[in-house]
């Protein structure tokens, strides 16, 4: 399954990333673009990104199910950027990069000499990604920033939680959302930089709490968007919340006229097609909570398979509550292979979620696995220059693994 970097098919073929994150909201990032076709190099430090370390069941000791959703398409290479040699090594090399990646804290690399006032002075042309809990500046700016930590300052938790304690989401939502708003506004990087005569790069950042906060809270702000009234209807309850059924649950949504009149259509309640509180959608969306009360008893007397089978056939656009194993099973799932499973010659059959973009010329694709550490360091140092008696020296000094 492994190709060169030449021979990569996406519409970043022929970009080169350094990638120097760890753990979701850098890997997941840089992920995307090798997915995209960006040739990404993955520098570890001699003890390896955290995910090595989590995320059971383990293949091999630093080889972990958690690293290889968020690795692959990469190569590795370790250099111990600590040392003095693996500074010059990150000197000496970056005018062949692209894109760099990190997600440490703010002032970590100034402090590795690899900051981007540095870099930029001996490639004009690089694009310098900082991805970062709370920006560069601030009151929160240096402190350690978590998932969980920006699901709870940016609001969304409390509704979550429903009538219960304030829930966040299972998983890192905050680190995701983060990742592919980096793959967003480093791809717009590159564009201005493919349209600038001088072809000069710029450092981007991504705060998590910002990439979060303009995610989660769009809906949440509208009736708040015109200070200082606010109006708290209880439409996000009703709007956002699974209808039960006799034996589970399902979600849907009635807005369209015509979406409207085959769920009456389902649940034999034509009568409500003609109630004056329901019966255009600008009246109905402004009673939808009482159209929930309304409808939540007739949906309840139904199995979950046979409701949105009954409601498919009319129209109606509701649709189960899967688990991830239900999801996967799914034929729409399995007709669009968003799921894959791919025969990795080290581990056997592996799945990954399949990148979701489609493109009729240039594909994305998934052309490595995961790697182990230090897989590749002899290899991409070669392509980025080095000899091979420097790359011995840098070894025999522990530099590079």
């Amino acid at each position: 399954m492994t190709t060169t970097s030449e021979e990569r098919s996406g519409p970043l073929a022929g970009i080169r990333v350094l990638d120097l994150t760890s753990v979701v909201s850098g890997p997941m990032c840089t992920q995307a673009l090798g997915d995209l076709g960006a040739d990404v190099i993955k520098l570890e430090s001699p003890t390896g990104d955290q995910t090595r370390y989590s995320g059971a069941p383990f293949k091999e000791p630093l080889f972990s199910a958690m690293h290889t959703q968020m690795n692959r398409n990469k190569r590795s290479l370790v250099v111990d950027l600590k040392s003095e040699a693996g500074r010059d090594l990150i000197l000496e090399t970056i005018p062949r990069i692209d894109v760099l990646v990190e997600n440490f804290r703010p002032d970590v690399m100034d402090r590795l000499g690899l900051g981007y006032e540095t870099l930029s002075q001996r490639h004009p042309g690089l694009i310098f990604a900082s991805i970062n809990g709370f920006g560069s500046d601030g009151p929160y700016a240096s402190l350690p920033a978590y998932d969980q930590l920006m699901q709870g300052l940016v609001g969304v938790m409390p509704a979550q939680g429903g009538a219960g304690p304030p829930k966040p989401v299972h998983g890192p939502i905050a680190d995701k959302t983060s990742a592919i708003t980096a793959v967003g506004a480093i791809n717009a990087a590159l564009f201005a930089r493919e349209r600038d005569p001088d072809r000069r790069g710029q450092r981007v950042e991504v705060s998590m709490l910002d990439a979060y906060a303009a995610f989660a809270l769009p809906d949440p702000m509208t009736p708040r968007a015109f200070p200082p009234d606010f109006v708290e209807t209880g439409m996000s309850d009703a709007f956002f919340s699974a209808w039960e059924t006799a034996d589970g649950h399902v979600v849907g949504l009635v807005i369209q006229d015509h979406q409207f009149a085959a769920l009456c259509r389902v649940l034999d309640r034509m009568e409500l097609v003609t109630d004056p509180r329901f019966q255009e959608m600008g009246t109905r969306l402004g009673n939808y909570v009482d159209l929930v009360a309304t409808l939540k008893p007739e949906i309840k007397k139904w199995a979950s398979a046979d409701f949105v089978a009954r409601a498919r056939e009319e129209g109606a656009t509701f649709g189960p509550v899967n688990d991830v194993e239900a999801f996967l099973e799914d034929p729409q799932v399995r007709h669009r292979e968003t799921v894959r499973i791919l025969e990795d010659d080290r581990f056997g059959a592996t799945r990954y979620i399949a990148p979701p973009w489609g493109f009729s010329r240039t594909p994305a694709s998934i052309d490595r696995h995961a790697p182990r550490l230090g897989e590749h360091s002899e290899e991409v140092l070669r392509e980025l220059g080095l000899t091979q008696a420097a790359i011995d020296a840098l070894r025999v000094g522990k530099t590079i693994r």
